[in-house]
């Protein structure tokens, strides 16, 4: 079993690697503080322009067509750096698949060149509703059928790159009578479509930089030619993209967790107290061990799910299990590294509590770590009763 990067592979995480020390660590900070959109969307634009934004995407249709494992490891070199710009590119590589995988040919060569290149900033989901968040099949927003367009009514919450978006990826019930899940159908809207509006944008708790809000659709037209993928048959859509997302977001976790125990280390190997380094004493050295042979085991089942996904194989149960061990893995190990710095950890002046606030969401989006265990308990259960 060979388990090294290949020689394209190695490349891609080393430019990432260098990107993100060189761009994005430096200004960080300020992004977190500030929110400092044109300085976040500038590098969202450098990034493109070094192939980010189609990691999975063939040539083309503008992408890099590196694969999934070179996604994974270039999200986690990325997230090191900042999770604001992690979460964005995560986004955007998605939504290109999604339209990848269901679109027509018109659709891909309209709309995945255009986020690829940077030409759009931003592509988002448009999936989450007030009633349907762990459980997207209960959404209410509607798409009624009028002659060759339909008409969309509701609202989505918590969407990623809102404002800056330049398409949207959007489901709704297309058949109110169908059983629940059954008739939802998938939708491409491009920003400023008469009738949607982008709503307030949440004050989190982490991840600062990157906008989260709501999307209004008050009597939204769009042609039927809009929709990808058949009628009725967009939550199916919506679960096998998710699965795929939730590599991005575990390799996300899994760049902050180690980019917060990367510091604390340095930080206990100069700290002085008692006469000696604080890393010479055992509660820290296993708080170092704990934390590192976790986010290498994450690292581990991060990879296990990229390589099936790139070679065609089922690939869900491993995702939801990389997803859920890497982001509960940062998140203990942020705090960790919080306990590492004492008093320092709790304050502005060192990153670790960004990390730690910046963590958090992540055992939250692309579906919690509950809804992750249900995945994998099911699909375990199934194999049983085969």
């Amino acid at each position: 079993m060979n388990l090294d990067l290949t020689e394209e592979q190695k490349l891609i995480q080393d430019t990432a690697r260098d990107f993100a020390k060189a761009e994005l660590e430096p200004v960080a900070a300020r992004l977190d503080q500030e929110k400092d959109r044109e300085t976040l969307l500038a590098n969202l634009k450098k990034l493109a322009e070094l192939g980010f934004m189609g990691l999975n995407i063939k040539e083309e249709y503008g992408g890099s067509e590196a694969g999934v494992v070179a996604f994974s490891v270039a999200m986690t070199e990325i997230a090191r750096a900042c999770a604001s710009t992690a979460v964005t590119v995560s986004v955007n590589n998605m939504v290109c698949e999604v339209i990848q995988a269901i679109g027509t040919e018109e659709q891909k060569n309209k709309y995945i060149p255009k986020i690829c290149s940077g030409e759009y900033a931003a592509g988002s989901f448009g999936l989450t509703e007030n009633s349907a968040g762990s459980d997207p099949s209960g959404m209410v927003t509607t798409a009624v059928k009028d002659g060759d367009f339909y008409v969309l009514n509701g609202s989505k919450i918590f969407i990623t790159s809102a404002p800056y978006a330049g398409v949207f990826v959007v489901w709704a019930v297309t058949d109110k009578e169908a059983p629940k899940g059954k008739g939802i159908s998938c939708f491409l809207i491009e920003a400023g479509t008469p009738g949607l509006t982008i709503g307030k944008e949440e004050k989190k708790m982490g991840q600062h930089a990157s906008a989260t809000n709501e999307l209004i659709f008050e009597n939204c037209r769009v042609p039927a030619s809009a929709m990808m993928g058949k009628p009725n048959d967009g939550f199916r859509i919506a679960v096998g993209e998710l699965a795929g997302g939730r590599i991005g977001i575990g390799s996300l976790g899994l760049g902050v967790g180690l980019a917060a125990m990367d510091h604390a280390t340095r930080y206990a190997n100069d700290r002085m107290q008692f006469s000696q380094k604080i890393s010479n004493f055992q509660a820290i050295q296993w708080m170092i061990a704990d934390s590192y042979t976790e986010l290498e085991a994450a690292r581990l089942l991060l990879m296990n799910a990229a390589f099936r996904k790139e070679h065609g194989r089922p690939f869900a149960k491993e995702a939801s299990m990389a997803k859920m061990f890497a982001t509960e893995s940062a998140n203990r190990a942020c705090y960790n590294a919080l306990q590492m710095l004492g008093g320092y950890g709790y304050t502005q002046d060192f990153p670790i509590e960004r990390y730690a606030r910046d963590a958090r969401i992540t055992t939250i989006y692309e579906g919690t770590s509950e809804i992750q265990r249900l995945i994998v308990s099911r699909e375990i259960l199934r194999g049983l009763s085969a």
